[in-house]
């Protein structure tokens, strides 16, 4: 197991350097200095370009051959063709900068399903909702009767190191949950991870627990037989896109859109090819 996560994380690497080239040549066609303002629809529909940010990840964005794919990019693309629009999506693994990346107006879109909480309502305006999820706790399955690393119910997560992406909404319910159980458990904030990495992190026992999202985890889950997924931290939670909180008529744009195709065969293709 342990020589099937350092082949994991050396692949992980290969395909960070790769998404580091498209990152680079992406931000160099579209940006012509580091400055930018926040932009509404208008000025999205006068220069020909739409700039999203999203995760690397099975469900979002990825590289399938020599192409890419994932369920955000390809729902986002078909809203950039309807649109006339030319799609450039930049993928970025720290939430923090994805966030920084809207609010700065970097991005125009943040087109990864994203927690909506009413923490993460106060740095952006939300789509209707995109997709139904929650987050799990991540741990090696119980080897026997007497293992005492597995957690049988949350209240065992007392004094226990708990690893989670960085700045990311699940924070929240953590801190919640510390509350509910009256106890300590040690946050560990990753950030320069993301959630395929800590599923990998936990499954070769370089950490014991971490916090994903289960959509996530459930696609995962065929590279990692080793790991539990089956204790809820939070229940179940709305996903969406955000936007700039300028960025009114955007919005309005991609719900109208949203309504509508959601409704077509072409979506329930879609939804079936990453979800089942």
């Amino acid at each position: 197991m342990l020589r099937k996560h350092k082949i994991y994380l050396t692949a992980g690497g290969c395909l960070a350097s790769l998404v580091a080239i498209v990152l680079l040549f992406s931000h160099k066609e579209t940006t012509d200095n580091e400055h930018h303002v926040p932009r509404d629809y208008p000025e999205i529909v006068e220069s020909g370009i739409l700039r999203a940010v999203t995760e690397y990840n099975a469900i979002s964005y990825h590289a399938s051959g020599d192409t890419v794919e994932g369920f955000d990019y390809d729902l986002l693309h078909a809203f950039a063709d309807e649109k006339k629009l030319r799609l450039v999506m930049i993928p970025e693994m720290s939430f923090e900068k994805r966030l920084d990346g809207i609010c700065s107006g970097a991005y125009d879109i943040l087109a990864t399903g994203t927690a909506i909480t009413s923490q993460s309502k106060d740095s952006l305006l939300f789509t209707r909702h995109i997709l139904l999820g929650k987050q799990v706790l991540v741990q090696r399955k119980k080897e026997n009767e007497n293992d005492s690393l597995y957690i049988n119910n949350l209240l065992e997560l007392g004094h226990k190191n708990l690893h989670v992406i960085g700045n990311s909404p699940a924070l929240l319910r953590i801190h919640n949950l510390i509350n509910e159980i009256a106890d300590t458990i040690y946050i560990q904030e990753v950030k320069d991870y993301g959630p395929e990495q800590l599923l990998a992190m936990v499954s070769g026992g370089d950490i014991d627990y971490a916090v994903c999202d289960e959509n996530i985890a459930q696609v995962s889950l065929p590279q990692f037989t080793n790991l539990d997924i089956s204790k809820d931290i939070s229940f179940t939670q709305f996903y969406a896109w955000g936007v700039n909180k300028r960025s009114t008529i955007l919005l309005d744009s991609l719900n109208s859109w949203l309504e509508r195709y959601v409704m077509t065969d072409e979506y329930k293709k879609l939804y079936k090819k990453y979800f089942n």
